[in-house]
């Protein structure tokens, strides 16, 4: 099992480095990223072109028909004041 340096940074030091952050991740370094002294989040590298992030596949229409049903008030109008909001 090899050593994998660990790298804790807090969130504005991330924001600030993040490309640097990313880079050290594809790098094979565990990058942690704090809030406070809370640990949040990891940035890790994608390896093998991860499916849920790439699909290889095309995305196939219908494919959950059957399994969502809409009530009938999906499809009335909206109240009045609901309306007016969207007519900006």
């Amino acid at each position: 099992m090899g050593f994998r340096a660990m790298i804790r940074v807090k969130m504005h030091a991330a924001k600030t480095n993040l490309s640097r952050l990313v880079a050290q991740a594809q790098a094979g370094e565990e990058v942690v990223l704090m809030r406070g002294d809370e640990t949040v989040a990891r940035i890790v590298p994608i390896v093998g072109g991860d499916p849920a992030v790439a699909p290889d596949t095309p995305r196939v229409p219908g494919r959950l028909r059957g399994q969502i049903d809409f009530d009938d008030r999906f499809f009335e109008p909206f109240p009045g004041n609901v309306q007016t909001a969207w007519d900006h």
